[in-house]
């Protein structure tokens, strides 16, 4: 892995840390980036699907998952953990990760960790060939293609310091603020880096110094590094041998802080939990003699890098081998931006036509595309195009229950309504807000019973018995004229299809099983219209894919219902416009049909 990052690269975030994956959408927006670089958000506590971030002036949602696994499996491109949890949390936050496996690279920004965990996990994410960033670190960045979180400050910062494009020099450091002052160090007096590493501040960290500039030496646009050490621990000596054995060929320039170390005690630390020299040989004045001996670029203070790193640029770029950077076209930040107070997922009519997810209206609606009304539900319901047997499906489930006469709830009030002088939407209204759980819920009810039952490998006695202590009548069971002797064709028709068509149908299956039992009880306790079409439902969710939860989802939300709504809509208007075309009076209820018993009110003293 010659680069650390792409501009394709993709992040989970670990932690809903909202000023971060602002700062990362916003250098996303600045460089133009084509998907933004945080996939998803791991926020275990919270109840909600997405988060709302400003992307330039508009905005984009991010999918919230509660668990690493969870995002994983749903973003499996998102090969970058950014792990933002606590230092009691990110340990086992970044084991589950290198457990679930795909992620290349994995950031910690906690500091803290147990030394004895930290060097569990960073040997482990060895094994595993992943590439480590902290613990205790802001991070890194490949300019002009991915940042992490904060590091590099705000944008224009940034921009200030070239970050918002790839230059030539390769940086690594412990320390996050330093990186940001060397950056722009570097951009002041060459032409900014082509990545940057901050290995992070605690004394065991995942990818050391020599890692990050044995990757750096193998990617093409680092054309010289520069390495900023620290007073503590021995890995710039790994670094010195790297050079002297000529893995490392490309010039890099070094400085170890730390220096003043030598006027105090042994044992001192400065800052960092790693910053503290034990022995002569991990002073910072051992470590820059001993690299500058190597034939390292080593500057005689801290104060004198700048001139050393223009130096290096000015001969590599004499040389041909640095070119000059032509500046990319970036997007400027609006200074206003006003967060959207509705969201749309399923249409846009802001083009010259309007869509269906993604489609052209005309693509669905017109006579010549073959498609019918099961498609555009399947599309502004599900925003997934079914096959075929799925809308055929559907659009026989809104023909068969679109009218069951004018006794039941919702075509009397409609009709009674018409009857008063009421428009066709107020009386088709007052039809709609009868279907509930005893007008139209035998629907959902037969989904969600059947579903429980057989996701939970009840037999059709256990059903039977669990519904009798939950006191619910089996919902989908039972007809007040149909019987076996006198079977319901509506109800032959859909099975038949559904034998034909469907891939499988084991719920369908399973509720036969129930009906032979309840109809050896009475004849007439057959599966009912609703109740096949709930249980059919589920059958063509999951031979369509879906998730168990997904549509358990589906149910709770009243999809079944919308189902009936939409095709008794079509019963309800039909009696609507009926009572209009026969100009039928007034309705009043007559008086004999009225059970009337009204008692003389007692006087309260």
């Amino acid at each position: 892995m010659s680069k650390l990052f792409t501009k394709d690269t993709q992040a989970i975030f670990w932690n809903n840390n909202k000023t971060a994956i602002q700062r990362m959408l916003d250098y996303d927006y600045v460089i133009k980036r084509e998907k933004p670089s945080v996939a998803a958000i791991v926020a275990p506590t919270s109840g909600n699907k997405f988060e709302k971030f400003f992307w330039g002036a508009d905005e984009v949602m991010i999918p919230l998952y509660k668990s690493t696994a969870e995002a994983k499996a749903a973003q499996p491109q998102a090969d970058v953990l950014l792990n933002f949890a606590s230092f009691r949390t990110a340990y086992d936050v970044t084991m589950e990760a290198l457990n679930i496996g795909g992620f290349s690279t994995i950031m910690i920004t906690a500091e803290g960790i147990p030394e004895r965990l930290a060097r569990g996990m960073n040997a482990y994410a060895r094994e595993k060939n992943v590439t480590v960033i902290g613990p205790a670190t802001v991070g890194a960045i490949a300019p002009g293609a991915f940042k992490i979180a904060n590091i590099g400050g705000t944008i224009e910062n940034i921009i200030n310091s070239k970050l918002h494009r790839a230059g030539s020099c390769g940086l690594v450091t412990r320390s996050g603020g330093l990186f940001n002052e060397l950056s722009n160090i570097i951009a002041i007096n060459a032409d900014g880096i082509a990545e940057g590493v901050a290995i992070g501040g605690d004394r065991f960290v995942g990818s050391v110094f020599i890692d990050n500039l044995l990757r750096m030496e193998e990617n093409p646009d680092v054309k010289y590094m520069v390495l900023l050490g620290e007073v503590g621990g021995t890995e710039e000596y790994k670094v010195i041998e790297a050079v002297k054995s000529g893995k490392i060929k490309k010039p890099i320039i070094a400085w170890c802080i730390g220096t003043i170390a030598k006027y105090y005690d042994s044992g001192v630390q400065f800052g960092h939990a790693g910053a503290s020299a034990n022995d002569d040989r991990e002073t910072a004045e051992a470590k820059n003699r001993a690299m500058k001996e190597a034939g390292i670029h080593v500057p005689a203070s801290f104060n004198d890098l700048p001139e050393v790193i223009n130096g290096v640029y000015k001969e590599l770029h004499a040389e041909g081998i640095i070119k000059d950077i032509e500046e990319p076209a970036i997007n400027t930040m609006p200074s206003y931006r006003r967060p959207k107070q509705f969201i749309c997922t399923i249409s846009d009519d802001r083009g010259e036509e309007a869509t269906y997810a993604g489609f052209p209206i005309s693509s669905v609606a017109l006579p010549s595309t073959g498609k019918g009304i099961g498609d555009v539900i399947s599309l502004l319901w599900f925003k997934k195009q079914y096959p075929k047997w799925a809308t055929d499906f559907i659009e026989t489930v809104i023909k068969t229950v679109a009218d069951h006469g004018p006794a039941v709830s919702g075509a009397h009030n409609a009709k009674v309504t018409a009857r008063a002088g009421k428009s066709v939407v107020e009386s088709l209204v007052t039809g709609l807000l009868t279907i509930g759980p005893r007008f139209g819920g035998a629907i959902d009810g037969a989904a969600q019973y059947f579903k429980y039952a057989d996701d939970n490998d009840l037999s059709p006695k256990e059903f039977l018995s669990y519904m009798k202590k939950e006191g619910v009548p089996i919902p989908g069971i039972g007809h007040r004229i149909k019987s076996l002797k006198n079977p319901d064709l509506r109800v032959k028709g859909l099975m038949d299809y559904a034998a034909e068509n469907f891939p499988a149908t084991p719920l369908l299956d399973y509720a036969r099983t129930v009906e032979a039992l309840t109809t050896s009880k009475k004849e007439n306790l057959i599966l009912n219209v609703d109740g096949t079409i709930g249980i059919l439902m589920v059958d063509m969710w999951r031979a369509l894919g879906y998730s168990e939860p997904e549509i358990d989802e589906f149910i709770s939300s009243g999809t079944l219902n919308a189902f009936f709504i939409v095709g008794r809509s079509i019963g309800f208007i039909g009696h609507v416009l009926d009572e209009k075309r026969l100009a039928m009076p007034m309705y009043r209820h007559p008086m004999d049909d009225i059970l009337y018993d009204v008692q003389k009110a007692e006087p309260i003293a």
